[in-house]
């Protein structure tokens, strides 16, 4: 792990080769008659081939062995992953989970994939439209075996523990307080280091991108440059045992056995590739006048509907940061919304919820489910001294805000266990303060 070097920049055009074979990417073309090293050529397409420039997404990889050479797909067993939303009635209440629960390994032994547990979603990947929300905890390594998705893209927010992330363009190492994404059908490996749990957003049919800037001008948010990228590293590995890849696709997975390593791609150019993002690089914006600037201006990432200004999905997070407001209730306000808002914390205490939001725990508002400050919170600040003032120091919270009404499944109402099913109470302390005898 010591020395992993990374490119940067969002969406650039990148070329890597392995150091070991200078020279591994062919010049002036794509796809010679004989590649170099005897490698073979293979594109890795994000996008139709007939998008506009902005949005097209492809990647050469020149490998050892091309990816085709692999025995047919097998029905693999899925534990808690899924994207059946019916199983169970809906629940527009406010939900809230304690911290998920990572069983020791001497107990369950859980890879990243065997710890995929699927709490909320909506759309079908099928449609290439749609959403999911999954919970992953694990307590071992994925030995001799990857996992590709085949339906959308990873956006994967470690809270416990860090994974070294192998994929075909090279390594990540991504720790709590970074994020990482793995793009539509890139194989990928994580090893672990103990015990781990984290949040996966998973999107259908459109892929992240930095939202628009506006009147907010050229810089701020998220910054390109910061955004990293793998090199390229191979593995020229046999595997007499066989070596498994494991597909999600349709919602459902299945395993192919092939006898070598897929992570031999020597060398690799394009602007299709994973990448990672260290959150504490957000450029924070907050409104230093009065009253709040609404939650749109902490996204770091976005994935576009057809309509415009609806996302499919955004990443939203609040990290430390100042606030000055004048004149103003300073927590986030009372709230009913057109979207739905999932909330998951990394580390420290979410100033709305000082209490019962733990890290490695979640909640849900559903869209127009009413939501806000509990009432002690409310009470403080009402009657705080307005001065300047560090809030959420130390404390990094998340936001999986998406323009679909999304389904609980029943691991998340039921199995997991977890359903902290006294969250309502925060708010019947609330009282009136309504006088009509004083303005």
């Amino acid at each position: 792990m010591p020395g992993l070097k990374y490119m940067s920049g969002f969406g650039n055009e990148h070329v890597s080769e392995d150091p070991r074979c200078p020279g591994a990417l062919p010049e002036g073309q794509n796809n010679p008659q004989v590649c170099p090293y005897g490698l073979y050529a293979e594109q890795l397409s994000g996008s139709a081939f007939t998008c506009p420039r902005p949005t097209n997404k492809r990647s050469w990889l020149y490998r050892i062995l091309p990816s085709v050479c692999h025995k047919p797909f097998q029905p693999f067993e899925e534990g808690h992953l899924t994207h059946t939303w019916d199983d169970i009635e809906p629940d527009p209440s406010q939900l809230r989970w304690k911290p998920f629960e990572i069983p020791k390994a001497s107990q369950n032994k859980l890879d990243f994939v065997s710890g995929l547990h699927t709490l909320c979603g909506a759309g079908e990947p099928r449609g290439r439209n749609g959403i999911a929300v999954h919970i992953f905890v694990c307590n071992a390594s994925m030995l001799d075996r990857c996992f590709c998705n085949s339906d959308g893209d990873f956006l994967i927010v470690p809270q416990q523990g860090k994974l070294l992330i192998t994929t075909e363009f090279g390594k990540l190492l991504v720790e709590p307080s970074e994020i990482c994404v793995i793009q539509q059908g890139m194989r990928f490996s994580v090893e672990v280091f103990g015990e781990t749990r984290g949040y996966i957003l998973e999107v259908y049919g459109a892929h992240f991108e930095l939202p628009d800037l506006g009147p907010i001008g050229a810089n701020g948010l998220a910054n390109p440059r910061d955004f990293l990228v793998p090199v390229a590293w191979y593995e020229d590995r046999q595997v007499p045992g066989g070596y498994t890849v494991i597909s999600k696709y349709q919602g459902k997975l299945f395993a192919a056995q092939q006898d070598f390593s897929p992570f031999n791609v020597v060398a690799w150019h394009g602007n299709y590739t994973p990448y990672k993002y260290n959150l504490d690089n957000f450029m924070v914006i907050n409104a230093v006048a009065f009253d709040h600037a609404d939650p749109s201006i902490f996204t770091v990432l976005t994935a576009k509907s057809t309509r415009p200004g609806v996302a499919l999905a955004d990443f939203v997070i609040f990290p430390p940061r100042w606030v000055v407001a004048n004149n103003t209730f300073r927590p986030p306000y009372y709230h009913r919304n057109c979207m739905s808002e999932f909330m998951g914390l990394i580390r420290g205490h979410y100033e709305a919820k000082e209490e019962g939001f733990q890290p490695g725990g979640a909640s849900l508002h559903s869209m127009m489910t009413p939501h806000g400050p509990d009432a002690d919170c409310f009470e403080k600040a009402s009657k705080a001294k307005l001065e300047p003032e560090r809030v959420a120091e130390g404390t990094m919270a998340f936001m999986f805000e998406s323009s679909f009404s999304l389904a609980v499944t029943k691991w998340g109402l039921k199995t997991s266990n977890r359903l902290d099913r006294n969250y309502y109470k925060c708010w019947e302390p609330l009282k009136s303060h309504f006088n009509p005898n004083c303005k």
